[in-house]
């Protein structure tokens, strides 16, 4: 008869409070009574706990279920721990193991830890001892899996400070993520293209309690639909060609972080019935399997669609709308906060002299005149692109239009308004090439041209007027 504890098909596991973001552990021992107290005192220490009396239960409950630690003894009938531990390595090479032995011997010993063992403990059991080797491997691997994730956030150098420019837009947005950030609730950021989603994304999880875990980004968009279940909710050893051995989903690594949802716009309908469970229940079922898996997870949605449009298409489902629309935060385009973009050009110049170990002082005047009148259709990554260009192409101490890229020069700004360096001036111009650009698609019908703009047929005089605009 199976032994087998904890985590079989058809249970779902047990988890305590502490539990839900710390880690599974197996204990294999065909002992009834060592092995049952041990899983009671990693129980009670919060751990996810179960069980197996031999190798080879061992083994199945392995290929449904990625542990993070395996504690074995070294002698059982059957498969033996060294053979356990050789099958483990080869099908779980993530995961930990911890040998038990009776023998005290330093051959026994550094023949396990050759093999792969990360350590291993001697009967009979010392529990403190016990426990204080498993936490002490469980926070190398937690800490290891921490570095590797947090390195690429601290190299992309994405903070609340990297949200760059001083118009009311952006101050708003600032507003609403100190707002939103030290709350639990999920939060739907919109907005074109380039405009710095992700930026914002992480701007929140940093500003969170959140902080010390990751943040993971997946694009919802540019990953094929049967790949992008397994990645988000994982998947067993066998559920589809290719699943060689059982791996976690992003909602399980994340581990108490924050899961950025990219393009959520685009996630397949089947998949959306899914995703709403994950929300609601917090937990996911990972492909093939038939446990879930309770998981600790923020989860920031973004898209450039207009999912209330979805919604009524039929292509979006709108229970998942509410639900991940509880926060929004909209992020208007570029070419809306022109006041921006001498900000953005310094950090850009800045942050590629660091990148391309060059000495920009910035932009000339002729350049900056090219950069505000652009309509920025890709926003800030075109703009980004466009000034990472020119310091390649570009010398000196001054970065000057010819070193722009060639398709900007093609919309060359009227320059009798732009005067010297300053914000004002160059404002001036900005404004008054955007309402003739205006006017002129309304075909001169000031009426129009006024609504398109947001402003009052009177105030549209004003302005023509102080502009000297025909």
């Amino acid at each position: 008869m199976s032994c087998l504890r904890g985590l079989v098909a058809g249970d779902s596991p047990t988890y305590t409070a502490r539990a839900m973001t710390t880690s599974s552990i197996l204990v294999v021992d065909d002992d009834a009574a060592s092995r049952e107290s041990l899983i009671d005192v990693l129980s009670e220490e919060g751990f996810s706990a179960s069980g197996a009396c031999t190798g080879e239960e061992a083994m199945e409950s392995l290929e449904e279920t990625e542990f993070d630690l395996v504690i074995t003894d070294l002698r059982m009938p059957g498969m033996s721990g060294m053979d356990l531990l050789t099958r483990v390595r080869d099908l779980r090479p993530q995961t930990l193991v911890i040998l038990i032995t009776a023998f005290a011997s330093v051959e026994t010993a550094v023949e396990a830890l050759r093999q792969g063992a990360h350590d291993y403990i001697i009967k009979p059991l010392v529990y403190e001892d016990v426990l204080a080797k498993v936490t002490h491997l469980l926070e190398r691997k937690e800490l290891a899996w921490q570095i590797q994730h947090l390195r690429r956030e601290v190299e992309s150098r994405f903070d609340i400070e990297n949200l760059i420019g001083k118009s009311k837009a952006m101050r708003e947005i600032v507003d609403r993520i100190h707002k939103v950030a030290p709350t639990d609730s999920t939060v739907l950021i919109t907005g074109e293209s380039g405009v710095g989603k992700e930026v914002v994304a992480r701007a929140i999880h940093r500003e969170s309690p959140r902080n010390g875990r990751i943040l993971l980004p997946v694009n919802c968009g540019a990953i094929p639909e049967n790949l992008l279940e397994a990645q988000l909710f994982g998947h067993i050893r066998g559920a589809f060609t290719g699943a060689v051995t059982s791996q976690e989903g992003l909602f399980q690594r994340a581990r108490g972080g924050t899961i950025f949802l990219d393009e959520i716009g685009d996630l397949p309908t089947s998949l959306q019935v899914k995703l709403l469970r994950a929300i609601e229940e917090k937990e996911v079922l990972p492909v093939g399997g038939t446990s879930p898996v309770v998981v600790d997870v923020r989860i920031i949605a973004a898209t450039n669609q207009d999912l209330e449009d979805a919604v009524k298409a039929g292509t979006f489902r709108d229970d998942l709308f509410y639900r991940l629309n509880v926060f929004e935060i909209d992020i208007p385009p570029l070419r809306d906060r022109p006041e921006d973009i001498p900000l953005l050009v310094e950090f850009l110049v800045r942050r590629h002299n660091a990148e391309m170990n060059r000495h920009f002082k910035g932009v000339d005047n002729e350049a900056m005149k090219t950069l505000l009148g652009q309509p920025w259709k890709g926003n800030v990554r075109e703009l980004d692109n466009a000034i990472e260009h020119a310091m390649i192409v570009g010398s000196g101490d001054w970065i000057t239009a010819d070193a722009l890229p060639g398709r900007l020069s093609g919309s060359e700004p009227d320059s009798a308004f732009f005067v010297g360096d300053e914000l004002k001036p160059a404002m001036r111009f900005y404004e008054r090439n955007h309402i003739k650009n205006v006017l002129s698609r309304a075909e001169g019908d000031k009426k129009a041209a006024a609504e398109t703009l947001g402003i009052s047929l009177s105030s549209l005089y004003r302005k023509l007027e102080e502009l000297q605009i025909d």
